[in-house]
């Protein structure tokens, strides 16, 4: 680690006091940092992504407490990076990399920082949902994977150090440049009179945003900076790198705290303007998709430049991943929906879609799709563990889901609600794709398996009856079987039997049917209407009331 000389640290002095930012000069910034820090005991939430506005703020924040006298860092900050489980590989090596660092150099520097990620329960991971659940590939209309990957864990995180400290002041990097609906959002919820806003949904919790104003040349040249005297607890002035220095000084992007920013700056030298994926804390945050920061599986964009760019750039390796995250968006195309997916949705119904004519709702002979069927979850689960197993086989440290993620899918399949697994087959296509014999939970493994399904597929038919409605009361007699109280089995019995389990076509033609039979009897009766109104002017001319 390179030490700073006594010309060195004047150079950072005049740095500081010099440079500009947005027409400001750079320790005033600091100082405003300082003075926000200072003003109360609530305890600060950096959020971080590993990306360039958020290091840009984290390295603010860094100098400003370098510049406090010890007495005066007087409160915690917490750095919380979100991880999905589905991020882009070498930006998960990138983050951890990073907290590792800034919590070492905060220990050395005597400063309040420690690290933390979180990260979504394993039942309600992007694999949970898609391949367990059954939930399509995520779109605009239909983003369910922002709330239970990236909000719900970083709110509970949140929610967890206000129960401890009653408020919090969430430190973002945002910039009203980077994001102009960002920007109104919090600029519509700011304090008068304050630098902070309320936080759109958590209660308690409040915003600050100190690089607000900077524009991307002004994150760039904070991210240039060179390492602190190690042996220096508060620099008092000391901080920051310019273009020229750099050049001068040769010092390769360090950052205050002993990481290096040049990792950072390879990830997005190529990147055609795509940025960084902030910490998501609701729902007004845009999507990531074409961002270097975001989810390799996402498919809320139509075309993933981010990834294509990293494999033009050098990354091969990832393009495996970027033909599965294809395959994913296109089971989103309307054309191929009903091919891929039930045409039951999970609450056992087929949904007919409606248009609006003349101001009311028509039914049409159209409906939406549920989930996705079993066989392709499972052709898709196969695909996912061979990508791993190219993976494993070349030594590549990438884990693309977890054994607890596993466990959840196997459990969303044998309690499918519209298509248990009783062949269970989730276990033997983990040994046949990787070589594996987990160990499965025995608790969640139904009593019935493939040989009393396939006896079941050959009977029900014989008798008109669904061979997954049986299999659904046969699961739910056995999750009641040994008990005291069976209270509430006949109503669920019945929501069973009344669920849609016959095909599309016929639940189509016996609703045409229906709506046909009400159509003949609503003209029935207005043809009786119309005799009753006559009958009745006939009988008033002739003067009988």
């Amino acid at each position: 680690m390179k030490l700073l000389n006594q010309h060195d640290l004047q150079d950072y002095i005049d740095f500081i006091e010099n440079e500009q930012f947005t027409g400001r000069f750079l320790s005033e910034f600091v100082a405003d940092t300082q003075r926000v820090y200072r003003a109360d005991d609530r305890p600060w939430v950096i959020g971080y992504s590993g990306g360039k506005d958020s290091s840009a703020v984290m390295t603010l924040v860094y100098f400003a407490l370098l510049g406090l006298k010890p007495e005066q860092r007087h409160k915690p900050v917490f750095v919380v990076a979100s991880d999905t489980l589905v991020e882009t590989p070498m930006v998960v090596d990138h983050v951890n990399n990073s907290l590792k660092a800034i919590e070492l150099g905060a220990k050395r520097d005597g400063l309040p920082i420690t690290c933390h990620k979180v990260m979504p329960e394993s039942n309600n991971t992007f694999w949970a949902n898609l391949l367990g659940k059954g939930y399509p590939a995520p779109t605009r209309s239909f983003r369910w994977c922002t709330e239970r990957m990236k909000i719900d864990p970083v709110s509970k995180f949140i929610k967890d150090k206000v129960s401890n400290y009653n408020e919090v002041i969430v430190v973002l990097g945002s910039r009203s440049q980077e994001s102009a609906s960002r920007a109104q959002v919090i600029k519509k919820h700011k304090i008068d009179g304050t630098d902070l806003a309320v936080h759109t949904t958590l209660a308690n919790a409040f915003i600050y945003t100190p690089i607000d104003t900077w524009h991307v040349d002004d994150v760039w040249k904070i991210l240039r900076l060179c390492h602190l005297d190690s042996r220096s607890t508060s620099y008092a002035g000391k901080v920051s790198v310019t273009n020229k220095w750099l050049d001068k000084y040769d010092l390769e992007w360090e950052t205050p705290w002993g990481g290096r920013n040049l990792i950072l700056w390879n990830l997005y030298k190529d990147s055609s303007g795509q940025g960084e994926c902030p910490l998501v804390i609701d729902e007004t945050t845009p999507s990531c998709g074409n961002s270097r920061f975001g989810c390799w599986t996402c498919t809320v964009v139509t075309k993933d430049r981010a990834m294509e760019s990293l494999i033009q750039n050098g990354e091969e390796w990832m393009q495996p991943l970027l033909k599965y995250r294809n395959i994913l968006s296109r089971s989103t195309s309307p054309k191929l929906k009903k091919k891929y997916r039930n045409h039951i949705r999970r609450d056992g119904r087929l949904a007919f879609k409606t248009l609006r004519e003349d101001k009311e709702r028509v039914l049409t002979d159209d409906y939406t799709t549920g989930p996705y069927k079993l066989k392709y979850r499972q052709l898709a689960m196969r695909l996912l563990l061979r990508i791993q197993k190219q993976f494993n086989d070349a030594k590549r440290n990438v884990e693309l889901i977890t054994v607890p993620e596993l466990h959840a899918v196997r459990h969303e399949w044998l309690n499918d609600p519209n298509e248990p697994d009783w062949d269970d087959s989730l276990p033997k296509i983990v040994f046949e794709e990787l070589g594996l014999t987990l160990d499965w939970s025995v608790d969640d493994t139904n009593q019935f398996g493939q040989t009393e399904g396939e006896l079941l597929n050959q009977i029900a038919p014989k008798h008109g009856i669904s061979p997954q409605m049986l299999k659904k009361l046969i699961d739910l007699e056995t999750s009641m079987s040994g008990l005291v109280r069976r209270s509430g089995i006949f109503g669920k019995i019945g929501s069973l039997i009344q669920q849609d389990w016959e095909s599309a076509e016929e639940i189509i033609a016996s609703n045409l049917a229906m709506r046909q039979n009400q159509m003949q009897q609503s003209n029935e009766v207005k043809k009786l209407e119309q005799e009753l109104k006559a009958m009745n002017v006939l009988l008033e001319k002739e003067g009988i009331q």
